[in-house]
C-alpha cells in the first residue's frame, strides 16, 4: 500500500511506513474504520518536526487512511500483524505494565500457561463476560502462554444458540483487542466427548440412569443409590450406545457421574452428565438433528479443559459448586484439575447486562430495540455503537481486576475514562439547541474566520467560516438558554469571534451591537463565551441520548463543517458533551442534515 501522487522530498519511507502502521493501529482499535485525528497525533507526536509540513502530511494521511478503510477488518489485523507487529506489542506492554495483575496461582509448575474465554453462543457477550475474556487473555501474554476461545454451545433446547453470536462474539473480542490462539466449538466435538463417556463409564465412574427425574430426586434427597447405579460396565456401555442409537426419548435415560450421595450440596450427588435432546424438534444451529445425545455444562466444560490443556480458568464465583462437580469427573479419569481463578460478580449501574431481560425487552417490543445491540444496553456491541472506546472497556475492567468479591462499575467510571482517551483526539466543534437569531449591528470584524478543532491537539487542524455581513449587520444563531443569559448579563462573547453588547428584542430576533473582535477585552470584561453558528450556512442535527431505557431526542444546529464529517466519527459538540456521529445526508440545495448518538458529557 502507498500514498498516490509524487513523493515530497522530505516524506521518507520510514515516515510513509509510519503513517500505515498508526492507520492499521487505529482502524483495528476502532471498529475497522481510522480516522485522520488520532494518526496525525500519533505521527506528529512522535515527529515534532513536521508540523510546518502538517498541511501537506494531511492530504497524504488521508490517502492512506482511505487505503486501509477499504481493507476489510481481518485483512488490517493480518497486515499489521505481518508488517508492524512492534506496534502492537508496544500496545501489549503498556496494557501489561499498567494492568497490575497478581501472579497466577502455580504458574511455574506448568511448561505453559493455557488460558480460555467459553461463551455460550446464546446471546452476544456483554461487559461482564468482557471481564474473564480480557483478564484471560492477558494473563496468557503475561505469560507468554496461550490463550483459547471456545463455543460452549451444547444445549439446543433450553440455550439455543444464536447462528449469528459466534459470528458476532468474535468480532466483539477482536475490537476488544483480543487474540486467540485456538479455536473450537463443542457441538463439532460430541464423538469425542462420547469416547470419553465410554471410558469413564470402564472405570466405574459413570451409570445409565433409567430412573425419571422424579423419582431419583427422591433417592437423591434421601442420600440414597438409585437402583441403577449398581449396574455393571458391561450394562451401562450397552445402555449408553442404546441411547446413541435412539432407542429412548427425551427423560427416559440419563449418564450420570458417580459422586458422594452424602454430599452437602443435593445437585453434587451424580449429576447429569449427558442426557437426550430431541434435536428433530429442536435442532442445533451447527449440527442439525445428527445428535440427539448432548452433555451437559459441567461435562463438556471439564473434558475439554483436560484435552485442550488449560491450565487456569478464571470465571465468576457462581461457578464453584461446578469445580466441586466436576473434580470427581477428573478424579475418576486420573486427571489434574486446572487452578481456578474465582471472580466475583460485576454489575453495571445505569445499563442492562442480563441476557434473559435484554431477550426479553427486544422480543416484546422490536419497534422499541434496535437488538441486543441497542446502546441502552451493556452488550459490548451496544457500547461500541455508543461511543466507547475498546481501550476504556479494557482500562475499566483492569481496575477491577482480579477479586473474588463483587463489584460495580457505573456508567460515570466508564464515561470517565473514555473521556480521558477520546478527548484530546476529537475534534470541537458548535452546537446550539433552540436556536435564536441574534442580530449584531455595527458590525466591524472579520469577513471571514479560522477556528482550529482542538485548543491544544493542532494535528486536528482546523475549520473556516465564511460570515456574510450586509449594511454593516452581521447574523447568526445562539441557543434559547444563552439567549436568556444575554438579556441579564447585557454582554457577551461569540466563540472565536466577538464581544456584543445587547440593545432589545424584536419579534422572535435579538438585537445586539458589535463591541470588539479582542479576547483580552472578553477576559477584562468577565464576559461569558457563548457559541453560534451562521445564519446561511449550518448543519441540521438530531442527537439521540439514552436515559434509561428512554431516548431523548435533541435538536440542534452546527457548523457547516459538520457536514464533512464521516459515519463513525466521533466529537466533542463543546458545553454539551461528546458525540459519535451515526449518518451524515447532503442533498442538494437543503441544508446537511446528521444523525448522532450522545456519548457522555
Amino acid at each position: 500500500m502507498s500514498s498516490k501522487g509524487s513523493k515530497p522530498e522530505w516524506l521518507s519511507d520510514k515516515i510513509r511506513d509510519e503513517i500505515l502502521a498508526y492507520a492499521l493501529k487505529n482502524a483495528v482499535e476502532h471498529d475497522g474504520k481510522a480516522i485522520l485525528g488520532p494518526v496525525m497525533s500519533m505521527l506528529l507526536g512522535r515527529h515534532p518536526e513536521l508540523k510546518p509540513k502538517a498541511k501537506d502530511l494531511i492530504k497524504i494521511v488521508r490517502e492512506v487512511i482511505a487505503e486501509v478503510n477499504r481493507l476489510t477488518r481481518d485483512e488490517q489485523a493480518r497486515l499489521i500483524k505481518e508488517r508492524f507487529p512492534e506496534v502492537l506489542e508496544g500496545r501489549r506492554a503498556g496494557e501489561e505494565r499498567k494492568s497490575r495483575l497478581p501472579p497466577l496461582p502455580n504458574a511455574e509448575k506448568y511448561a505453559e500457561v493455557r488460558t480460555r474465554f467459553a461463551p455460550n453462543p446464546d446471546f452476544l457477550i456483554h461487559l461482564g463476560n468482557a471481564r474473564p475474556a480480557i483478564l484471560s487473555y492477558m494473563y496468557a501474554r503475561m505469560y507468554k502462554g496461550k490463550m483459547i476461545l471456545r463455543f460452549e454451545d451444547t444445549d439446543p433446547k433450553t440455550k439455543p444458540p444464536m447462528p449469528e453470536a459466534y459470528r458476532l462474539i468474535k468480532e466483539d473480542l477482536k475490537w476488544l483487542g483480543i487474540e486467540w490462539d485456538y479455536e473450537c466449538i463443542q457441538s463439532m466435538r460430541l464423538e469425542i466427548y462420547y469416547e470419553v463417556a465410554r471410558e469413564l463409564i470402564k472405570r466405574d465412574g459413570a451409570y445409565v440412569d433409567l430412573c425419571s427425574r422424579e423419582i431419583f430426586q427422591t433417592y437423591k434427597m434421601k442420600r440414597a443409590p438409585c437402583p441403577h447405579r449398581a449396574q455393571s460396565v458391561e450394562e451401562n456401555l450397552e445402555l449408553f450406545d442404546k441411547m446413541l442409537e435412539g432407542s429412548f426419548n427425551e427423560g427416559e435415560a440419563v449418564l450420570r457421574v458417580k459422586t458422594d450421595l452424602s454430599h452437602p450440596d443435593p445437585s453434587v450427588r451424580d449429576w447429569v452428565a449427558f442426557r437426550i435432546i430431541d434435536t428433530d424438534k429442536y435442532p442445533h444451529p451447527i449440527v442439525g438433528s445428527k445428535y440427539n445425545v448432548w452433555p451437559t455444562y459441567n461435562f463438556a466444560a471439564a473434558v475439554d479443559d483436560h484435552l485442550l490443556g488449560v491450565t487456569h480458568i478464571l470465571r465468576g464465583k457462581e461457578h464453584a459448586v461446578n469445580t466441586v462437580k466436576q473434580k470427581y469427573l477428573y478424579k475418576h479419569m486420573g486427571w489434574e484439575y486446572p487452578e481456578v481463578i474465582n471472580l466475583g460478580r460485576l454489575k453495571l449501574e445505569g445499563l442492562i447486562l442480563s441476557k434473559s431481560k435484554i431477550k426479553e425487552l427486544v422480543s416484546k417490543s422490536p419497534s422499541k430495540f434496535s437488538g441486543p445491540d441497542d446502546i441502552r444496553f451493556g452488550t459490548i456491541a451496544s457500547l461500541r455503537n455508543r461511543g466507547i472506546t475498546a481501550e476504556a472497556i479494557r482500562e475499566v475492567i483492569m481496575e477491577v481486576g482480579v477479586k473474588p468479591t463483587d463489584a460495580t462499575i457505573s456508567w460515570d467510571n466508564i464515561a470517565a475514562t473514555n473521556r480521558k482517551i477520546i478527548d484530546r483526539i476529537t475534534k470541537r466543534m458548535m452546537f446550539v439547541t433552540d436556536p435564536v437569531m441574534l442580530i449584531i449591528k455595527d458590525y466591524s470584524g472579520e469577513v471571514s474566520i479560522t477556528l482550529p478543532f482542538h485548543p491544544e491537539n493542532t494535528s486536528l487542524g482546523t475549520r473556516s467560516i465564511e460570515l456574510k455581513v450586509e449594511n454593516k449587520q452581521l447574523r447568526v444563531f445562539i441557543s434559547g438558554p444563552d439567549s436568556k443569559e444575554l438579556r441579564k448579563r447585557g454582554m457577551t462573547r461569540l466563540m472565536g469571534l466577538c464581544n456584543i453588547r445587547y440593545i432589545s428584542d424584536e419579534g422572535n430576533s435579538i438585537v445586539s451591537e458589535y463591541i470588539s473582535a479582542s479576547l483580552e477585552e472578553a477576559r477584562r470584561l468577565g464576559l461569558p463565551i457563548i457559541q453560534w453558528v451562521p445564519v446561511w450556512d449550518y448543519a441540521v442535527v438530531d442527537v439521540v441520548k439514552p436515559v434509561g431505557l428512554k431516548l431523548q431526542l435533541i435538536s440542534g444546529l452546527s457548523e457547516p463543517a459538520l457536514a464533512e464529517v464521516s459515519g463513525g466519527e466521533r466529537l466533542q459538540f463543546v458545553r454539551f458533551g461528546f458525540i459519535k456521529i451515526e449518518k451524515v445526508r447532503k442533498m442538494r440545495n437543503t441544508k446537511a442534515r446528521v444523525k448522532a448518538v450522545y456519548i457522555h458529557q
